[in-house]
């Protein structure tokens, strides 16, 4: 199972993620929802990555884990716009996943400060 924990602060602005696990609903190399969970999650960081303004932080310690943190170090309106599209992108992304594989996947949602 794969085990995921978005947070975000009360506006919706995207603050982490981190998902560790193998999904389990195939081999490695084969796993159609271990595959869309990094295509999710690696889009994410990428789109996040090029946005002027955001400062990214990214961990992959082993395989299978992978998270990061985001935040605005400028007053760039884009960068805060972009950050709350994240948020609902991979909320979105992730709630339908869970939905259509419920066994593999387990996802927490934190609101922070």
């Amino acid at each position: 199972m794969t085990r995921i924990l978005l947070e975000r602060k009360k506006d919706g602005t995207l603050v982490s993620c981190r998902a560790r696990g193998h999904a389990g609903c195939a081999l490695c190399g084969t796993d159609i929802v271990c595959s869309a969970l990094t295509v999710l999650l690696r889009t994410t960081m990428q789109v996040l990555a090029e946005t002027d303004g955001l400062e990214l932080k990214t961990d992959y310690p082993e395989r299978g884990v992978l998270s990061f943190s985001v935040g605005c170090c400028s007053s760039n309106k884009l960068a805060e716009v972009c950050l709350v599209y994240a948020g609902i992108f991979l909320e979105k992304g992730f709630d339908s996943l869970k939905k259509e594989f419920p066994a593999y996947i387990e996802l927490e949602k934190r609101t922070v400060l």
